[in-house]
């Protein structure tokens, strides 16, 4: 797989780990819906599977990023990021 393929499910990987930590449901949802499905990324994915869902398609990292840029700018205004038992990172 080459160098570019790899850096791009690296970042899907990123994006899909801390839109999960979206403290507002409604707007997770949002990225479930529009950006990576729930179960879609687990210990059992492979690197293939992310990159035929979610870097093959011209246009789809595009819009991949777009919808993750766009959660995370609601997610600010409403709650921020919960990691640990504390919501961090957002206005309140």
């Amino acid at each position: 797989m080459e160098s570019k393929m790899i850096n791009r499910i690296e970042i899907v990987k990123a994006m899909d780990l801390i839109a999960r930590c979206i403290n507002d449901e409604d707007i997770l949802d949002q990225w479930l819906t529009f950006g990576v499905a729930d179960e879609d990324i687990n210990e059992e994915t492979t690197d293939e599977y992310i990159a035929d869902m979610y870097c093959g398609e011209p246009g789809c990292m595009k819009a991949l990023l777009d919808t993750f840029l766009s959660v995370m700018s609601k997610a600010r205004k409403s709650g921020g990021l919960y990691i640990d038992k504390e919501v961090c990172g957002g206005e309140m």
